[in-house]
């Protein structure tokens, strides 16, 4: 536990994550200013206003933050970020908020990462333990700010998503139990587009890690096992696969149950039929919440009941309507080629599949059969999709550019037959046309009511 004697604390970036960090640390006694570069919405301004929070918005006054002792930065901004640079020249501590605020809790902290599935894997353990009676909070890349709650709330564990971003900005940090559900290239442009660089980042997950600890990963994943290699963990590790059995973590056996095997615990099974969440990748996500909650102590039963009832998070294959037999699905969270493709794995054919915004330098190769042997029609949404023509323009009979979501939505429900789904599921970011994918997912939402 740390203490503050009139210490200076700067946050950089005023969104969820740094409001929540300027509020705890103004509670434990910091002389607190927070500045962003971009305009801080009202929500925001008001907490910071009731607290009595010094704040700018629109620049960074250097003069200012070189005053503080620590800096707490939004994990948006990267290393390369001039003010960063400077600050790291002056030898300033530089931190994120999840290592912020894990400074002043003794609560059991579960991190879940993962290219793909860690923020329906983090619901979903979350779900299953609160279900069960645990006094459990949620925070990380989802829900409130991990800071504010740390601050105002007394939960004796959280379930955090924790992203690359964040990871990069953590430091004494420790999990209780780590989990890691997959590698694939994503934020590339962040790691030197080297794909060792971004796998070191995920497997700053297990940092600090003892024997006490537990760490959960996936045994099909090439990438985990390649960074096994090279990342020694004291912990205990229990793996998940759908390929192999598994004598001590989770596996699929012939029947189609996951099988979960945790020392001195009863041993679980469940029919993947029976699961809330359907598709193969949800599969692996259930067996990495259902570890957990093993490892938790959690009774069979209830964690049976939590895995069968779940409701999944908007903006991940979310069904939106049936129109005229069409179904169509708002997926708008796909932000990378690997996320499209779960997401084509786990519906039936013939898919009408809306794509495209800000390409992070993607490979669409992994996409290529699918596209083949399922899709219909590409719709593209976005001011530059040469990429996606000239990645598909063999596998797929019609690729269409749109200029809005609205014209999106009307040129698939016409490509459309009955009995096909329209997918939004761009790949991409969603900084061109919208102010973030959940932007995106309302629009997609807002046209499809409108036909």
């Amino acid at each position: 536990m740390e203490t503050s004697l009139t210490r200076k604390l700067c946050v950089l970036g005023a969104g969820e994550s740094g409001v929540g960090a300027a509020i705890l640390a103004r509670d434990k006694g910091y002389d607190v200013f927070v500045s962003d570069k971009g305009p801080i919405s009202e929500k925001y301004k008001k907490q910071l206003e009731d607290e009595q929070i010094a704040y700018e918005e629109l620049k960074h006054s250097e003069e200012k933050i070189v005053l503080a002792d620590v800096i707490v930065k939004s994990p948006g901004i990267p290393e390369t970020a001039p003010l960063i640079v400077m600050l790291r020249e002056m030898g300033k501590e530089i931190i994120g908020e999840i290592e912020f605020a894990s400074r002043y809790t003794d609560a059991k902290l579960i991190a879940i990462t993962g290219s793909n599935g860690k923020t329906t894997t983090t619901l979903l353990t979350y779900s299953i333990l609160k279900n069960a009676g645990v006094n459990v909070g949620l925070a990380g890349n989802i829900g409130k700010s991990f800071a504010l709650q740390v601050a105002r709330e007394q939960f004796g564990v959280y379930v955090l998503e924790i992203s690359s971003f964040m990871l990069d900005d953590m430091y004494a940090f420790k999990a209780d139990i780590a989990v890691l559900l997959n590698i694939t290239p994503d934020h590339l442009d962040r790691y030197d587009h080297k794909m060792e660089n971004y796998v070191d980042s995920k497997f700053r997950i297990l940092q600090n890690q003892t024997s006490n600890d537990v760490f959960v990963y996936c045994a099909d994943d090439p990438e985990t096992l390649g960074g096994l290699l090279r990342h020694h963990t004291d912990a205990k590790v229990y793996p998940f696969s759908q390929k192999i059995e598994i004598k001590e973590g989770a596996y699929l056996n012939q029947e189609r149950e996951i099988v979960i095997n945790i020392p001195k615990q009863e041993q679980f099974k469940m029919a993947i039929k029976d699961l809330a969440l359907q598709g193969m990748h949800n599969v692996y996500n259930n067996m990495a919440s259902g570890i957990v909650s093993k490892v938790w102590e959690l009774r069979n039963e209830s964690i049976r009941e939590s895995m069968g009832e779940f409701v999944n998070i908007p903006h991940r294959l979310e069904f939106v309507s049936c129109i005229s037999g069409i179904n169509f699905i708002n997926d708008s969270k796909a932000t990378n080629v690997n996320s499209v493709w779960y997401a084509l794995e786990s519906l039936p054919e013939k898919i009408v599949l809306i794509m495209g915004g800000v390409d992070k330098g993607n490979d669409y190769a992994m996409l290529q059969e699918l596209m083949h042997d399922k899709v219909r029609a590409i719709v593209c949404l976005g001011k530059d999709n040469v990429r996606i023509h000239d990645a598909f323009e063999d596998e797929v009979d019609v690729i269409v550019n749109t200029q809005n979501m609205n014209e999106a939505v009307e040129v698939s429900y016409h490509l459309a037959q009955k009995g096909d789904t329209v997918l939004l599921s761009p790949a991409c970011a969603s900084f061109d046309l919208f102010k973030n994918y959940e932007d995106r997912g309302d629009q997609f939402k807002a046209a499809v009511k409108e036909l």
